[in-house]
């Protein structure tokens, strides 16, 4: 007899088997079956009934069905099926009835949308789709469609054309640059082979100037090779730049040194920054003004980092990131009065950067938090809410990404203690990852046990102490991991509650003498603590217990922690902001983060976030270079 008899869930895996396979007949049994028991899970068999008939089904059935399931999340994704279908149909106004209620993020409809309303406009709106067009990644095939009538009406421009020709390259996307030159009449099979020649050999295109030197396309593949040299040498690529540069107008030359800047300012290489001011004839990216900021901030050079925030747009220096360091350069530059505005201002939020500028605030002026722990009467009150049902029967499937969607639609637009209600809820469930992200979004009013919790406290404990680890700092470091679900797997493989990958685990349990291990040993509890926080001290022993450092080497490797310090020391926090991995960058200031925290969770002696982090040596110091030559 099946273990899940009493409840029907045996039915809604027998129908989740027969969608997998596009058994129709059998799913439509299931579907019956479910509605008899009146499972809560009964709408979701309908969903995968309804995908499967979607070439049957009639515009009323849709209409009825959406309108029986609206709010549940599998609604707006049979939106997008069923207006695809539409717009393959070239059924416009059935289509434009339709996508109004569409949520979703999906390019091939947002394409579809611009081709219906161009359709049903004579072609007069085409305009505002260019914004599909300057992206430097492919877009789905329909878009093609949607592009032939933008370049036929005349919306589309050859300066366009070359402008995401730059783009793609600019992001090494060959293939893409290559479809976007045969829509010029400039892109015939000579350009096609110039794309080639230069990404096989960027070096050999500058030196025989084997591309054409008259053309925009031409051009644009110059600056591309300079680029490619620019991605693994920038003595090489200026060297390079300097020999064709009567090739280029200004804006050129700029755009060449806003590349060679950027490329650079993630090496760390001091030259960077000038080369930014260099650029001043061109369009700095988002990401180009984040590391000429950077540039400027791993030198301490204040003013500049002031003049760079300034040049951003407002929703990039609103950001908590430029708004912190903005306050510390005007702090530096004694401008208390604005600089204590800002970090009064972080200091109400509940990250990083408020946590740093708490610090640097008179104890009075902090902000306290509002505390909020909710009742039972609350909890019981959303646990019978229906999609909380739901995600509970969907988590007792496996059904994790589901049971998140249906949690996302219980959670929203709620208030801070309603937040906390619903975090509490999961916690009691021990669904951590929903409990701590559900925590993590109240704005004024927290609950830091919830936001912090602290599972597996014995096994924690006893393994921070048998490594001689800090305790806060392994809890921060899972809490980023996974959220404290052991059964977490990562893309590339990292597995179980501390996200370890199989080859470090291999290694660990040789260097512990475990004969025994195996990779499926991976998920239990108290051998991935174990394999975890003995890595934990290596790579602590390998940078001499600098905490920043060793989070680094968890995350990306020793040898990228040690690649990343400074030719002077350079303070933690600066180190960990000039870090040139985005993933890396943000996990190991959300590990300290976290550490800070947990500290306090914990009882344990609290430190200062900023002394946490401490000062990165510099490269030479002989001290490291022992212990690192001494562990490789």
């Amino acid at each position: 007899m099946s273990v899940y008899a009493d409840t029907g869930d045996d039915e809604v895996l027998l129908a989740r088997a027969a969608y997998d396979k596009k058994n129709s007949f059998a799913l439509a049994d299931s579907v019956n079956r479910l509605k008899d028991m009146q499972h809560v899970l009964a709408p979701y068999a309908e969903y995968w009934l309804m995908l499967l008939s979607l070439d049957d089904v009639s515009q009323a059935n849709v209409s009825e069905f959406l309108t029986r399931y609206d709010g549940y999340p599998f609604a707006d994704r049979f939106r997008g099926e069923w207006l695809k279908k539409l717009a393959k149909q070239q059924n416009w106004a059935a289509f434009l009835d339709i996508y109004p209620q569409y949520q979703l993020q999906d390019p091939a409809i947002t394409c579809y949308a611009a081709e219906a309303n161009a359709a049903v406009n004579d072609g007069k709106t085409l305009e505002s789709a260019k914004v599909l067009w300057f992206q430097a990644k492919e877009q789905p095939t329909n878009c093609n469609v949607l592009f032939d009538k933008m370049q036929a009406a005349h919306v589309i421009t050859e300066e366009d054309l070359v402008a995401r020709f730059r783009m793609a390259l600019a992001e090494n996307r060959v293939a893409l640059a290559k479809g976007i030159a045969k829509r010029s009449p400039a892109g015939d099979a000579a350009l096609q082979k110039q794309i080639d020649a230069v990404n096989a050999s960027p070096s050999k295109t500058i030196a025989k100037k084997t591309a054409n030197q008259k053309t925009a396309y031409g051009k644009e593949l110059y600056l591309y090779a300079l680029n490619q040299l620019a991605r693994t040498d920038s003595a090489q690529a200026l060297s390079a730049f300097k020999k064709i540069e009567g090739l280029f107008n200004a804006e050129q030359k700029s755009y060449f040194y806003g590349r060679l800047a950027l490329l650079a300012a993630q090496r760390h290489e001091p030259e960077a920054y000038q080369w930014f001011r260099l650029a001043e004839n061109t369009a700095l990216t988002r990401d180009q003004l984040d590391w000429y900021a950077r540039a400027a901030l791993r030198q301490t050079n204040w003013d500049g980092l002031l003049e760079v925030v300034a040049m951003m747009p407002t929703e990039q220096s609103d950001e908590a990131t430029w708004r912190y360091w903005k306050a510390r350069a005007l702090k530096v530059q004694n401008q208390m009065l604005e600089a204590n505005g800002l970090f009064a201002a972080l200091s109400t939020e509940r990250h990083f950067y408020g946590w740093l500028a708490q610090e640097e605030l008179e104890a009075s002026m902090r902000a306290q938090p509002i505390e909020y722990v909710p009742d039972d009467i609350a909890v019981n009150a959303f646990a019978k809410l229906a999609p909380v049902l739901r995600a509970e029967a969907l988590q007792r499937l496996a059904f994790r990404w589901e049971a998140k969607l249906e949690w996302t639609v219980a959670t929203d637009n709620l208030s801070d203690e309603q937040l906390i209600v619903a975090a509490e809820y999961a916690a009691r469930n021990k669904w951590y990852d929903l409990a701590v992200i559900t925590a993590d979004q109240t704005k004024e009013v927290h609950n830091f046990n919830l936001r912090y919790p602290t599972p597996y406290r014995d096994l924690m404990k006893d393994a921070a102490s048998e490594q001689n680890v800090d305790e806060a700092w392994v809890y921060g470091i899972i809490r980023q991991e996974s959220r404290f679900m052991h059964y977490a797997k990562s893309g590339v493989g990292a597995s179980g509650l501390m996200q370890i990958m199989p080859a470090t685990a291999k290694w660990v349990a040789n260097k512990v003498g475990w004969s025994d291990y195996n990779h499926g040993m991976l998920h239990d509890l108290d051998t991935n603590i174990s394999l975890g926080t003995y890595y934990m001290r290596y790579t602590a022993d390998q940078f001499n217990g600098q905490e920043t450092m060793a989070t680094v080497a968890y995350n990306a490797g020793p040898s990228r922690a040690k690649k990343w310090m400074g030719n002077i020391p350079l303070e933690g926090a600066i180190y960990a902001e000039t870090i040139p991995f985005s993933e890396t960058r943000n996990y190991v200031k959300k590990v300290m983060a976290n550490a800070h925290m947990y500290t306090q969770r914990l009882g344990l002696v609290s430190i200062p976030l900023k002394k946490r982090l401490g000062v990165i040596p510099a490269k030479n110091s002989s001290e490291l270079d022992s212990n690192l030559n001494s562990n490789e």
